[in-house]
């Protein structure tokens, strides 16, 4: 009989392969010649991957609803940067602003900190013990709200319970 451990160590052998192959897949746009590299490649970043991160209980249907959000989040802030660029007078008023984080330490605050950099007017800049630095580039936007907001989706879709805010 198969255990429940062994199934998950299973599912998170193929989850990561199939992630590295897609990788592999778009870096060489998709040639077939390449897999005589990509295989080894892809089975040797599965086994650093196994070794060196724990595995992340991703819940699939928070995964598929935070997709549009990514997606909707990411054309805003791709159009803010164009709108910013185009337009002669652009409001800027730049600042580092520090966001205390809830997640629990590991790849969680690592999400965070990247999906961070989606939302308009934003780029995570440092990420301390329990601190992510983002420079915004308006100080004015109630970004707090947001990164509160995302930090919420992501404890959501990777299962975890978000700690009291220390202050």
């Amino acid at each position: 009989m198969v255990s429940l451990k062994e199934t998950t160590a299973f599912s998170t052998v193929v989850y990561r392969g199939l992630v590295f192959a897609l990788v592999w897949w778009v870096l060489t746009d998709g040639a077939a010649a390449s897999w005589v590299i990509g295989v080894p490649a892809v089975l040797l970043a599965v086994a650093v991957s196994i070794v060196l991160v724990s595995p992340v209980p991703v819940v699939w249907s928070e995964l598929l609803r935070f997709a549009p959000f990514f997606l909707y989040h990411s054309l805003l802030a791709g159009s803010d940067v164009a709108r910013r660029i185009f337009l002669r007078r652009v409001s800027i008023d730049p600042a580092l602003v520090r966001y205390t984080l809830r997640l629990p330490p590991g790849p969680s605050r690592l999400v965070m900190a990247n999906v961070v950099s989606l939302l308009p007017g934003t780029l995570s800049a440092e990420l301390g013990r329990n601190l992510l630095t983002v420079h915004v580039l308006d100080r004015q936007k109630d970004f707090l709200a947001e990164l509160d907001m995302v930090e919420q989706r992501v404890a959501r879709m990777l299962n975890l319970p978000l700690n009291s805010r220390e202050r």
